[in-house]
């Protein structure tokens, strides 16, 4: 018994420190703060069901990262999902998922924005992100370079700035 409570508290200690990063990923690939909540404890639910590395310091970060990219894409691709309409098509809140950039970083596809946060604000390299998104540097390194390019081409088409 000691050790499930063991691991039950270390996964605990895990989700309060990763919280934020995976509201954010979960943010930013569902574009809903409800869906990021839900995401942040499916992926919880994950750590505390799974073999998760709760061990690997070096391990656990990436392994949360892709676990969240991977809740994400179900959730987009569910069934549930593409029947009904989100209701922020009818109305409009503020929330910290679209100010500023991130208006514009939100057009981008789900693989562009994911390279985008993981290299700007996470401060991945593409090696690292290749590995944590099962990709070769070489592709992490084009979708890069693509989502900087249209980001540029969105900011200035769209009379945004941000300087």
């Amino acid at each position: 018994m000691e050790n499930i409570l063991g691991t039950k508290q270390q996964a605990e200690l895990i989700i309060r420190q990763y919280a934020d990063m995976i509201f954010r990923i979960a943010c930013q690939n569902t574009g809903s703060m409800q869906d990021a909540e839900d995401i942040l404890q499916e992926v919880a639910l994950t750590l505390l069901q799974k073999d998760a590395p709760l061990y690997d310091k070096d391990y656990i970060k990436p392994w949360l990262i892709r676990v969240t990219i991977n809740k994400c894409r179900n959730l987009t691709n569910s069934a549930k999902r593409r029947k009904t309409e989100p209701l922020e098509d009818y109305i409009h809140l503020e929330s910290p998922c679209d100010k500023g950039i991130w208006d514009d970083i939100m057009e981008l596809p789900h693989n562009y924005r994911n390279v985008v946060y993981l290299f700007y604000y996470e401060g991945y390299s593409i090696d690292e992100i290749g590995k944590i998104m099962g990709r070769k540097p070489a592709t992490i390194g084009s979708w890069l370079y693509r989502a900087r390019k249209k980001l540029k081409t969105i900011i200035t088409e769209g009379g945004n700035s941000y300087e």
